[in-house]
């Protein structure tokens, strides 16, 4: 079968030519070979991605999807936006899409044939099915010189033929293709299903040298873990994407990206996001010939609860997602959150660790103020006039914490620690060593903490 651009139909060339003729009436004509299991492929990759739609999902004939999206129309805000994402999810695929709509999915097929077409309702749909060439129905195609002969060129005058002559003369399954696509007889259908797991691959046209540049080709992946996830109902909280490099004798590891989510999510601008970060930080040491991205850990998808009262500065997963993307911009190490370990010593027990540490940790009890911000070691402060000074001299504005801590360990600790607060106002947190555990006679104050 030869599929014939614009171009080619203007030249004369025309469906089902052989490769000579369309030589002859088009010199300059490019001819590629199909490959029916890319064909294959790259159908089940599309239907995929259109499960983000609707789950009922159908490959049909001639490299032909169809979805029922009767049930999401007013989810995603009408037809006209549920076209533009049908159409953006094949291009994400690298394909060209032609969509069609009607109120049966046989209608719909015969408009996406040819150049695409729109019947919104049942009353509407025998006058946009009237017009198509009568080719288009498969089971017309092995009749198509008799049809010619009596002057039936088109459905419409198809389906004005005497039904029991049609029958006689072209078989049940013309009449019963015309009733499934004009509505007036049902057509039960094989909902396509994904794997129990995800992991997909694509090869790249060409290599690529810089990570970033990856970033198109891991649309096309995310895309189908979206309808993937959104079928299944599940949320991904780990994946990995996989870079390709050489293979046989001269084979490369691949570089692996883990993306791990302090939020389950299945939402594709978030996960992209995260990729685009994550790549603009990768140093390849060879050239991408292939991406896969794989499915490390799910969990059960939990719809987002619109509040009435939202809280402000927006809602626990607006700030998850804020830390993921500072993970994927920064990294893991450089993005932190208190863990405080249960222990009085304040040099002990503030521990930072990274925020994509699950660990729980359990915080001493205390019940005076303490700075969330410590400095590496204690800052000794000078006396002046009694007072220790820092700028200016301090003033002690809250009842003492003493610490008594780390004998066991050979480090002990003896301190009072204070609320200082200077002429500017600004607060820190000071302590004075006990006079016995030092060797002084004088008390010394040292600068520990700061208060935001």
């Amino acid at each position: 079968m030869i599929a014939v651009d614009d171009a080619g139909r203007r030249a004369g060339v025309c469906t089902g030519m052989r490769r000579g003729g369309v030589l002859t009436l088009a010199p300059q004509t490019v001819m590629h070979e199909r490959d029916g299991a890319r064909e294959i492929v790259a159908v089940r990759e599309v239907a995929t991605g259109l499960l983000n739609l609707s789950p009922q999902v159908v490959v049909a004939e001639e490299n032909t999807l169809l979805v029922d999206v009767s049930a999401s129309l007013r989810l995603f805000g009408g037809i006209r936006s549920m076209r533009a994402m049908a159409r953006r999810v094949a291009d994400a695929i690298g394909l060209t899409a032609t969509i069609g709509v009607a109120p049966t999915g046989q209608g719909a097929w015969m408009l996406a044939r040819y150049r695409g077409g729109v019947s919104l309702s049942h009353d509407s749909l025998p006058g946009a099915l009237a017009s198509l060439p009568v080719g288009l129905a498969i089971p017309a195609r092995r009749h198509l010189e008799w049809l010619a002969g009596i002057g039936c060129e088109t459905v419409g005058q198809l389906m004005r033929l005497p039904r029991e002559g049609l029958k006689k003369r072209c078989g049940t399954a013309l009449l019963d293709m015309l009733d499934r696509a004009s509505g007036d007889s049902p057509h039960v259908y094989e909902w396509y299903q994904t794997p129990p797991t995800f992991d997909a691959r694509v090869e790249l046209p060409d290599r690529i040298e810089h990570a970033e540049a990856c970033l198109f080709a891991a649309r096309r992946l995310v895309v189908q873990l979206t309808g993937w996830l959104t079928q299944k109902q599940l949320a991904v909280t780990r994946i990995a994407l996989l870079l390709e490099h050489e293979r046989g004798r001269s084979a490369i590891e691949p570089t692996t990206i883990d993306v791990s989510l302090a939020e389950p999510t299945w939402r594709e601008d978030h996960l992209m996001r995260l990729l685009k970060e994550r790549l603009g930080r990768v140093e390849l040491a060879a050239a991408v010939i292939a991406l896969q991205l794989v499915v490390q850990d799910v969990k059960e998808a939990e719809p987002a609860s619109d509040s009435l009262f939202p809280e402000p500065g927006g809602t626990a997963a607006d700030h998850a997602r804020l830390l993921e993307l500072l993970v994927a911009r920064l990294g893991a190490e450089n993005v932190l959150k208190p863990a405080p370990v249960a222990d009085h010593r304040p040099e002990v027990a503030a521990r930072w660790v990274s925020v994509t540490d699950k660990t729980k940790y359990v915080p001493p009890a205390t019940d005076t103020p303490r700075p969330a911000w410590l400095l590496e070691s204690p800052i000794k402060l000078l006396m002046r006039g009694e007072r220790p000074f820092y700028g200016s001299p301090l003033r002690t504005v809250s009842s003492g914490e003493r610490v008594e801590a780390g004998w066991f360990q050979g480090e002990p600790v003896t301190r009072d620690y204070f609320v200082a607060e200077a002429d500017d106002h600004i607060c820190y947190w000071i302590f004075r060593e006990r006079i016995g555990a030092v060797d002084e006679d004088e008390p010394r104050w040292y600068l520990h903490g700061l208060f935001g």
